[in-house]
């Protein structure tokens, strides 16, 4: 058996109030170490009695006892309920499971290729076994054309973060696209001296956090610009209808995870007339977030529905697709497309009010989406849909964002629009361990002093996203040198994240 189960895990997948955590423990443990449960039957246990407490509460099973607690909890108002995670583990696994009960097999069933597919690894010394395992899967499926996987590569779930696959021109798989939809970078780069940064650290931390907001439920009221909310498609759904009120809400707004907004130093490192700056070094503002709420439920609905439509082998199951000549296939690409509309939006926002309490307009703004589907040409002519997850798109001559971590620096990149890369390259430094082992490998000590010998300063953040749980940047750099040219680098100095509450789970 694993280790103990920990109250950090299960607040991964659910809001539980502090009066509880013993009790949670107490069972989940029990199944784990005495009924021999892995842990992951035990979490899919917990977030099915959770979503249905009334029915775990009033039948024989093994956490009766629990469930009538919390059914009990709930019909006096409190709120416990499941966080992004632990409703991804729901929607996706329950549809696995639904599959799996079938006695006979489906019209709609597919088995995976025997002949696979070759593609194209860059960096394959820092990518950990997993993800190339499940880059293997997504390469096997019978739409799957073509395939590339980026140095910053980790596993995920479906394809690998930082995969990147091209199918049919007409087949989307939602989990390929992610769950974060068109989750993105956006630069800002203003005519300002860094000595600013040091004269006015005060002033600029003061507009961080009056211009942001950070957790799975943020909202804000004060908008800049809200014309997004103006656009004909939010009426295009009954799903997109029901979540515009919620987006309205959160435009502007960060999430969890490894969402921030930052200042730093901007290196422009040579005259390019694409970059069109000189060389020197300028003030910048950096954000990383996606599409809020509207996106992961756009994602978790129609993710659900193509393991419904599509049936596929067990460990291929997540990365079932829709055609996009079916009405879902349509409603996703609708959803998908505008959630790239909000994300960007989004970002807009966020950097206008800066830009505005700042009293500057910025000389130049760069920004990419690196969790979307665009429909593209290989080189020898062939459409698809390249589905980019955790990867910058760097076409031939395209712009685009690198970030490192909250201590190593992001890099502004030129593509080469290599074609074994399906012109994409990595979009950060990826992850070396998960949120869980940070939490219990690494210490607020060291994370302070290096932020301290770096010279940055920290507002929120946790040590799930600590410098030590990312690969070193330049070594993910290097290993794309045939993918993208360094336009510029990007220091962080002052950094905003979600602040510490593990109450929330993750929602990058």
């Amino acid at each position: 058996m694993d280790s103990t189960i920990t109250i950090e895990e299960l607040l991964f997948l659910a809001n539980i109030p502090e009066n509880l955590h013993a009790a949670f423990l107490r069972v989940t443990n029990g199944l784990h170490q005495r009924a021999k449960y892995p842990k992951e039957k035990v979490f899919l246990l917990l977030v099915k009695m959770l979503h249905s407490p009334k029915k775990y509460a009033f039948s024989k099973n093994k956490i009766t006892n629990l469930a009538k607690t919390i059914y009990e909890e709930i019909k006096n108002g409190v709120e416990i309920s499941l966080t992004d995670d632990g409703k991804e583990l729901l929607y996706n696994e329950e549809a696995v499971l639904t599959l799996e009960d079938r006695e006979t097999q489906p019209k709609n069933a597919f088995n995976l290729r025997e002949d696979k597919l070759d593609y194209a690894v860059f960096g394959k010394e820092y990518i950990e076994e997993g993800a190339l395992q499940q880059m293997e899967t997504a390469t096997s499926l019978p739409i799957s054309v073509a395939g590339a996987l980026m140095p910053d590569a980790h596993q995920g779930y479906g394809l690998p973060i930082g995969g990147v696959l091209a199918t049919e021109a007409d087949k989307v798989i939602p989990f390929a696209v992610g769950v974060d939809i068109a989750c993105r970078m956006c630069l800002s780069i203003f005519d300002i001296s860094p000595d600013y940064l040091k004269r006015e650290s005060h002033s600029l931390k003061k507009i961080l956090l009056e211009n942001t907001k950070f957790g799975m439920g943020g909202e804000i009221g004060r908008k800049y610009d809200d014309s997004v909310m103006d656009l004909p498609q939010w009426g295009a759904t009954k799903l997109i209808k029901n979540l515009k009120d919620k987006a309205y809400r959160q435009l502007g707004t960060s999430g969890t995870g490894n969402h921030f907004v930052e200042w730093g130093i901007l290196d422009v490192l040579e005259n390019d007339a694409l970059l069109d700056l000189q060389v020197g070094q300028y003030l910048a503002l950096l954000s990383h977030s996606g599409s809020r709420g509207f996106g992961g439920n756009v994602a978790n609905h129609y993710s659900k529905m193509a393991m419904q439509k599509t049936v596929l082998p067990k460990p291929a199951a997540h990365l079932a697709w829709l055609d996009l000549n079916s009405e879902e296939g349509q409603e996703y690409w609708i959803g998908m497309n505008l959630a790239g509309e909000y994300a960007s939006a989004n970002h807009h926002e966020i950097h206008n009010k800066i830009a505005r309490d700042l009293h500057e307009k910025p000389l130049r703004m760069i920004e990419n989406h690196h969790n979307f589907a665009w429909k593209e040409k290989l080189a020898d002519g062939r459409e698809v849909l390249v589905h980019r997850k955790g990867a910058t798109p760097a076409g031939l001559n395209e712009l685009g964002i690198i970030p490192g971590s909250m201590s190593q620096p992001g890099y502004v990149i030129r593509g080469k629009g290599n074609a074994d890369s399906l012109a994409s390259a990595s979009h950060g430094a990826g992850r070396l361990m998960s949120r869980t082992k940070a939490f219990t490998s690494t210490t607020w000590s060291e994370m302070n002093k290096v932020l301290e010998d770096s010279g940055i300063q920290l507002i929120g953040g946790d040590l799930d996203e600590s410098p030590m749980v990312y690969k070193n940047i330049e070594d993910v750099i290097s290993a794309q040198t045939d993918l993208v040219s360094v336009l510029a680098r990007f220091s962080p100095k002052i950094v905003r994240m979600a602040d510490p509450n593990r109450k929330e789970g993750r929602e990058d």
